[in-house]
């Protein structure tokens, strides 16, 4: 999955700008940057997920398997599909353990030999299922904030993508569940690639292969603040031995 010279636009305001960036497969890439730097707004734009908001819009190429998911006839369910999403503050459905994980698999059509099998893969690779497997019928509103997020993390897994995207999944999560997200990500990256905006430098210095440092630079014909990569390697390198001082300061606290 790729960038090129992508643009994200809501109306007007472009909110990104010129973004090219290659995403490794079965790699963490961790997007990083202070706030208003459009790390959001392009991980939305790598499953369409900005289709959903009015105005917005993408200029550029977002690449999947060599082909453009903006394209003229591509399915944007079916990218959202392959491409899942998991989002800052878990968002169960008002159903039961199994109906949030059946969902997806249910709404798709999937052809499945098992429901009950899928599910219980989908929990267990998302380290739940031991946690789980005597209340599946029970409301998934009784877990707690890092059951419910890694509930969301089966739930995307269910429908079989190739790709899990993460909005800041580990924010509004204690320091334990955090560890436990952050875990299982370590795990998921053996069958997936996983693109996660994190405001956690020491999160994304745990887990993630390689680490973009976006900011925020006021474009040059409306003055607006817009999100720009500044720099995009290993992730050792970012943070050891980063080329540009912007990316230095950001990691030593001295600005963001």
């Amino acid at each position: 999955m790729a960038c090129h010279d992508v643009n994200v636009y809501y109306g007007d305001f472009r909110a990104v700008t010129g973004v090219d960036l290659a995403f490794g497969h079965n790699e963490i890439t961790a997007l990083i940057g202070p706030s208003g730097c459009g790390k959001s707004t392009l991980l939305r734009s790598l499953n369409r997920m900005n289709d959903l908001v009015d105005g917005a819009r993408v200029e550029g190429q977002v690449t999947f398997h060599d082909e453009d998911i903006y394209a003229r006839g591509v399915d944007a369910i079916e990218v959202r599909r392959r491409i899942g999403m998991v989002f800052q503050k878990p968002n169960p459905f008002p159903k039961s353990i199994y109906d949030n994980v059946a969902y997806g698999p249910r709404v798709t059509k999937m052809r499945v030999s098992s429901m009950d099998d899928l599910v219980e893969e989908a929990l267990t690779r998302a380290a739940l299922w031991t946690e789980v497997k005597d209340k599946l019928k029970q409301s998934a509103f009784g877990l707690s904030g890092g059951q419910q997020q890694r509930l969301c993390i089966a739930r995307t897994i269910a429908v079989k993508p190739d790709v899990i995207l993460m909005d800041e999944p580990c924010s509004a999560l204690d320091p334990i569940a955090t560890t436990k997200i952050e875990d299982l990500m370590s795990e998921l990256r053996d069958d997936y690639t996983i693109v996660i905006v994190t405001h956690n430098m020491q999160q994304a210095a745990r887990i993630a292969d390689r680490t973009a440092f976006f900011t925020a630079l006021a474009d040059e014909t409306t003055g607006d603040r817009t999100g720009v990569l500044v720099e995009f390697d290993r992730t050792t390198k970012i943070f050891e031995n980063p080329d540009d001082k912007r990316t230095e300061d950001y990691i030593s606290g001295r600005f963001g």
